[in-house]
């Protein structure tokens, strides 16, 4: 990635193709790594890691709480449904009916079996750390959340089943580097959010199971919102803007567990 526009280029290149700017000179991907790291505070791919560790602790979570309330989970690591209920999984009678909105978002951290975090974990690492250098820190928060939510609006509205995942939220970023993409003029970018949006579909239409609707409604939010959120530049104000959002999104987030966290007490007592 150009330092300088934020362009995908090729790791070889002496300088960019869309901005013109040198690159740093590079023997390999190792170096150009080095430089974007150095450029970042050597920060990149810290949020995302931060993500997928919340993600696997919830597992091993449900994983226990399975073995000891549900009699145990075969050797795909099969999550009982009651129990990702209990965690704050999507179920649309206890969102409509009984106001438990928190679903929207704690459903996005859950997962189902070892095979459904194992492919969303694959996901994330790769199409988070890109996506966190590209929108930075604050942006990537946003559009993580934000459409992760979005998707199990449209999951509620679609089905009345229990749905969980990270796949929503990773939708969500892969529609938001579409857009970038599409934004950036980067035919090479957008090439690669097609056969992942095609990917995808063919997945979803093979296994009915699979929740297409969380997973659209995600993408759909992302490609919108990477056009509203833009990426990281010089106005402090508008910088300062995003951090607050994040940092606001976060706390609805930590709030939204901590009723998880009660209902769970409630019925478990």
């Amino acid at each position: 990635m150009c330092p300088h526009c934020r362009a995908f280029v090729d790791s070889q290149a002496k300088s960019c193709d869309y901005c013109g700017n040198d690159l740093p000179v590079s023997a390999g991907k190792r170096l150009l790594r080095e430089e974007r790291s150095k450029r970042s505070g050597g920060q990149i791919g810290f949020t995302t890691t931060i993500l997928l560790l919340i993600n696997a602790g919830l597992f091993a979570v449900s994983w226990i709480l399975t073995a000891r309330l549900a009699g145990g989970s075969d050797l795909l690591g099969s999550i009982d449904g009651s129990v990702l209920h209990l965690l704050g999984g999507k179920f649309r009678p206890s969102i409509l009916l009984h106001g438990e909105w928190w679903r929207l978002i704690t459903a996005n951290f859950l997962h189902g079996g070892l095979m459904h975090i194992a492919f969303n974990t694959m996901s994330l690492f790769n199409l988070g750390t890109v996506a966190e250098e590209v929108f930075g820190t604050a942006r990537f928060l946003v559009l993580y959340l934000v459409t992760g939510a979005c998707g199990f609006v449209a999951s509620t509205f679609w089905s009345s089943s229990l749905s969980i995942g990270a796949s929503a939220s990773i939708c969500g970023l892969l529609g938001a580097m579409y857009a970038y993409g599409r934004i950036s003029f980067n035919p090479h970018l957008q090439a690669i959010g097609k056969r992942w949006i095609i990917f995808i579909a063919i997945f979803g239409f093979l296994f009915p199971a699979i929740d297409n609707a969380a997973h659209f409604g995600g993408l759909l939010a992302g490609f919108g919102l990477a056009y509203v959120c833009g990426t990281p530049g010089h106005d402090k104000r508008r910088e300062d803007l995003w951090r607050g959002l994040a940092v606001a999104l976060c706390v609805v987030t930590l709030y939204a567990f901590a009723q998880a966290y009660g209902s769970f007490s409630a019925a478990t007592s």
